[in-house]
């Protein structure tokens, strides 16, 4: 089952699908470790839910969600 990232509860885990960001998030996300194949975590949500923090490859990085709306994971 494929979902959003922005979807991912916090404590789960994901593996990434796809990424449909623009082209400087996409190389700065693949520079980090974060291409398909990728399993990340949703550490944390902020209270408004405009910010997630994502844990992947020893990384924690957070990102706005319209952006985690904009790749594609899947259970697991």
């Amino acid at each position: 089952m494929e979902f959003c990232l922005d979807q991912l509860c916090p404590g789960t885990w994901a593996t990434v699908k796809d990424l449909n960001v623009s082209e400087e998030l996409k190389q700065r996300l693949r520079d980090l470790g974060m291409i398909p194949g990728t399993k990340v975590c949703c550490r944390y949500r902020s209270p408004r839910g405009d910010v997630t923090a994502l844990e992947f490859r020893g990384t924690v990085l957070a990102l706005r969600t319209r952006d985690l709306r904009k790749i594609r994971v899947r259970r697991g």
